[in-house]
């Protein structure tokens, strides 16, 4: 069992990875990973800080009800959907980010509500797909700034959830069992939804199989 020094590092070093992607820029994005799982206690970058340069003691330590039991820093507006993605579906590490793909592909298929995508052999890299030859659908909530009601919205579909979902207008979230799947989850999420858009901009459709 690694020990709290070695969460914090490998938090800081997915953290400083997902920032130097441009992912994470201005601030943006919040990443946890669970320390413990009941009563749940999330190990999470503090708001407001560059991505880049957040460093392990910086880390604060989260306790059920969304407040700061360890450390300094501010936790995030947005801790209250971790918390919800790590009891729904029991989560190891949840990853949250602001790329620009996923953000305007999250207005973009926001009445959707969906984002189906089909045909690439990446589909792969998410847990429980085992073939490029299927459909998966990534959900599209729509965004508001109330977290608990939006939390409680969104609960219902995260166990069904293929690991991932967008917020309209806002990011993405995905999650793992473990830190390292998390990271593989929303490296996937991102290279699809980039495919996803360049196919619309070139005017293909974005589950096409070639």
């Amino acid at each position: 069992m690694p020990n709290s020094t070695d969460l914090r590092e490998s938090l800081c070093a997915v953290i400083h990875d997902i920032h130097a992607k441009g992912w994470a820029p201005g601030t943006g994005g919040n990443f946890s990973l669970v320390q413990q799982s009941q009563p749940p206690n999330l190990l999470m970058s503090p708001s407001g800080v560059d991505k880049g340069q957040v460093r392990s003691h910086d880390l604060i330590e989260i306790d059920a009800q969304g407040k700061v039991i360890a450390g300094t820093g501010k936790a995030s507006a947005e801790t209250g959907l971790h918390l919800a993605i790590v009891q729904a579906t029991g989560a190891g590490a949840v990853l949250h980010t602001h790329s620009v793909f996923n953000t305007l592909l999250s207005r973009y298929f926001e009445a959707q509500g969906k984002i189906a995508i089909a045909g690439y052999e990446m589909l792969k890299g998410l847990r429980g797909v085992t073939t490029h030859d299927t459909t998966v659908e990534l959900p599209v909530f729509s965004n508001h700034q109330d977290i608990t009601d939006l939390a409680q919205q969104i609960s219902p579909h995260l166990p069904s959830a293929p690991h991932g979902f967008l917020l309209a207008g806002h990011g993405l979230y995905a999650w793992g069992s473990t830190l390292f799947e998390a990271k593989r989850h929303l490296e996937v999420w991102e290279f699809l939804l980039e495919i996803t858009y360049r196919a619309l901009a070139l005017s293909t459709s974005p589950l096409s199989n070639s």
